[in-house]
């Protein structure tokens, strides 16, 4: 019995511990071989030395249960790493066919209290690590689809987080960091759509040693059953995502958590007001604008309604 990745492979960053493992693990009892990324750092801020063994770990663990997996201990975020990441799925096994790029640092303060190495840290293992990988995933996909003459297979699972819907006010640079990967998931579905490539980012809700401090206490799971926020929750959407079931799935934003997959639209006009004359005037725009947010409640955001929405499942 063939099962839905077979036959392709993948590259999951990010990949050894938490969700990137989850994820690493779904695509290949799915039937993907899987290279298994991770700078092996210890904190959750990117401090300590970096080590080979969660990535291999990992790897390990796939092969041992039957499938087929490669390690690689290298820094997504530093462009010839990434170079190198791609370089071996596709001397490894032939081709890449999916990307999933999950590997992410937290480094939380107040925007008033923020470094700038705080901020450019996060900003360059989340964003930038998420364009180094696709940059060279998609250089090579669309080498292929030259050479084929046609559309090829490529399937890119971006993470980006709720932080970037509803506002994280300790997490400037993390939110940040997600909205980015969202603009970067939508620019870059439309630019590979033609060469066979879909492009879609997840808001993965998940307990692992990133948010460890936000969820503990949080929907803790009764004796024998699974964990609301568990990570496994999380990875079948990724696997869904990277097979041939989601070819119709592009330039899509989805969050995901405890047996909940919620798609998000992109933003929508909820007002609109027109001026009565050839521009707007100060006192025409108090005029209009003044009693429309009036109504709110004060301090809600729009960001802040839209994740209400979302929790309640409406």
């Amino acid at each position: 019995m063939s099962l839905p990745l077979d036959g392709l492979s993948a590259i999951v960053t990010g990949a050894g511990r938490g969700l990137g493992r989850a994820e690493a693990l779904e695509l290949a009892c799915l039937g993907a071989s899987v290279v298994v990324n991770d700078y092996g750092r210890p904190g959750r801020d990117g401090s300590g030395e970096g080590s080979a063994a969660p990535a291999e770990a990992v790897a390990e663990e796939i092969r041992a249960a039957g499938g087929s997996a490669l390690a690689h201990h290298g820094d997504v975020a530093d462009h010839d790493q990434a170079r190198e990441l791609v370089e071996l799925a596709v001397s490894g096994y032939g081709k890449l066919d999916i990307l999933v790029n999950n590997a992410g640092i937290l480094r939380d303060r107040m925007i008033f209290s923020m470094s700038e190495s705080e901020w450019d840290s996060v900003v360059r293992v989340h964003l930038k690590g998420h364009f180094n990988t696709t940059h060279f995933a998609s250089a090579h996909w669309r080498e292929r689809s030259k050479a084929a003459g046609g559309p090829v297979y490529g399937r890119i699972v971006n993470t980006s987080s709720e932080a970037f819907v509803a506002g994280s006010a300790g997490q400037p640079n993390y939110a940040a960091a997600k909205g980015g990967i969202v603009g970067l998931t939508t620019s870059t579905a439309l630019a590979l759509e033609k060469y066979g490539v879909t492009v879609n980012a997840i808001c993965p809700r998940a307990r692992t040693r990133m948010t460890e401090d936000v969820f503990a206490g949080f929907g803790e799971p009764a004796a024998g059953e699974l964990d609301p926020l568990s990570p496994e929750h999380v990875s079948p959407l990724v696997g869904y995502l990277a097979s041939p079931a989601a070819a119709a799935v592009n330039g899509q934003l989805l969050v995901v958590h405890g047996g909940m997959v919620a798609i998000v639209e992109r933003p929508r006009v909820s007002a609109r007001f027109d001026t009565a004359k050839e521009a707007f005037t100060y006192d025409e725009l108090d005029a209009v604008l003044t009693p429309h947010y009036a109504v709110r409640p004060r301090g809600e955001t729009f960001a802040a309604a839209e994740i209400l929405r979302l929790k309640r499942g409406g």
